[in-house]
Parts: structure tokens; sequence; C-alpha cells
């Protein structure tokens, strides 16, 4: 998540004003500890001006 942010050239302020929450919910988020909700996720992917992709492979 870190590397796409730096990518877009934002910070952890700015992408957390475009999803409408705090710098420090967007460093949690990053940091990986806890497993963040799909809802949290997608927001973050809409402040970067991406999508999320999910794939289901087979298994064998």
């Amino acid at each position: 998540m870190v590397e796409a942010r730096h990518e877009v050239g934002l910070t952890q302020g700015e992408i957390a004003r475009r999803m409408g929450t705090t710098q420090s919910v967007v460093a949690r988020l990053e940091n990986a500890h806890h497993l963040p909700s799909l809802d949290l996720v997608t927001r973050y992917a809409a402040a970067l001006g991406r999508r999320i992709h999910f794939d289901f492979v087979s298994a064998k």
C-alpha cells in the first residue's frame, strides 16, 4: 500500500483527507498489523485513483 501511495506522490494526510478519515487511520492501515475492512481498503484505493481486483484461482 505504501508503495502505491508513493507512486502517486501523496502523503498519508492527503490520502486521509480524500478518504474522509484521519492520518492515524491511514498509518494503521499501511502498518498491516490488523485486518482492515474491505470498505476501508476500497476507500484507500479510490483515494489513490486505483481499484481493487480480486481473482479466484484453483487451490490445486
